[in-house]
């Protein structure tokens, strides 16, 4: 069974698309930390991040660079945090997020975002690339 980022990436379910090449896309996640939080995905649906082959582990860390210099300009912050956690969906995904403080990293008991909110994030980011 596809997962939902495959299902995403393919357009059986909508998705605010930040980027989308030959290998991965970038879409803004439903219940973001804070606002511009993105995931970036491979298209080839891979659970465990160590498997990646290295190729893919790059150019995913290079378009991530890319979007977080995109971050920084339409979401002033002192950083962009990256992680990788694989718990919530069995499809490498890296998490980008602009924060400002420690205590804005969390991926528990987030109010899931209005679709004009993702919508307006995902331009914003867009705009800036």
């Amino acid at each position: 069974m596809a997962s939902i980022f495959t299902r995403i990436i393919q357009g059986e379910i909508p998705g605010h698309f930040v980027w989308e090449d030959e290998q991965c896309v970038a879409i803004m996640t439903l219940n973001p930390m804070r606002p511009g939080h993105l995931l970036v995905i491979p298209r080839q649906e891979i659970d465990h991040w160590d498997d990646l082959p290295p190729g893919l582990a790059a150019h995913l860390m290079s378009v991530s660079q890319t979007l977080a210099k995109a971050l920084k300009q339409a979401f002033p912050c002192e950083r962009v945090a990256m992680m990788i956690v694989g718990l919530e969906v069995p499809h490498v995904h890296l998490h980008l997020a602009p924060i400002d403080a420690m205590e804005d990293i969390r991926l528990e008991g987030l109010a899931q975002a209005e679709p004009g909110q993702l919508a307006e994030a995902a331009e914003r980011i867009r705009a800036v690339l």
